[in-house]
């Protein structure tokens, strides 16, 4: 996660690759109010060759979006999920820091996870009908994915049941394989 979660932190860098001062590109962005994400994003790529994280900083500034960090706590994270995923996902995490209490719990990239040191572990988010959780290594991920039998594997998550009953071996068993992974 950047240093700086600030939209604005990316200003120097869109003035520096793309030759015009932020006063230019609000002027743009003006032109393009009332079109849509997905519309003002492409313009900024298609016309000005923007990487995707610069057009999205601009775009999303443009529209109020001061910060890409949503959520200070786990509770605020918590509080943007149904109670039913917040209650299997708060199980899932009590699973995992209660049998390796030297992993930290944090918000990054939006959603709670774990990490060693500089290393994420594992993440959770998520959609409207599903719990998904995500071992930051693709080994882990192959192995285990199986052995969620209420699960679906996609590429790089596990979508469970909300309501998912936890099964708490089988989630430490992937984080003790994971963080064999590091060693």
């Amino acid at each position: 996660m950047p240093k700086d979660p600030s939209r604005e932190a990316h200003f120097p860098a869109i003035e520096n690759k793309y030759g015009e001062k932020m006063a230019y590109w609000f002027k743009v962005m003006a032109k393009l109010e009332g079109k849509k994400y997905p519309e003002q994003i492409a313009h900024l790529r298609e016309n000005y060759g923007f990487s995707q994280a610069h057009a999205n900083a601009l775009v999303m500034f443009s529209r109020g979006s001061e910060s890409s960090k949503r959520f200070a706590t786990h509770a605020d994270f918590y509080k943007s999920v149904t109670p039913v995923q917040a209650k299997t996902m708060k199980a899932i995490f009590k699973a995992i820091t209660t049998k390796y209490p030297e992993l930290e719990l944090v918000i990054a990239y939006n959603q709670p996870m774990v990490k060693l040191d500089k290393h994420y572990i594992f993440g959770a988010s998520a959609s409207s009908k599903h719990v998904l959780i995500a071992p930051w290594d693709a080994k882990v991920l192959k192995e285990f994915a199986p052995k969620f039998k209420e699960g679906n594997p996609l590429k790089k998550t596990i979508q469970l049941p909300n309501d998912w009953d936890v099964d708490v071996k089988l989630i430490q068993a992937v984080i003790k394989a994971s963080l064999a992974n590091l060693k």
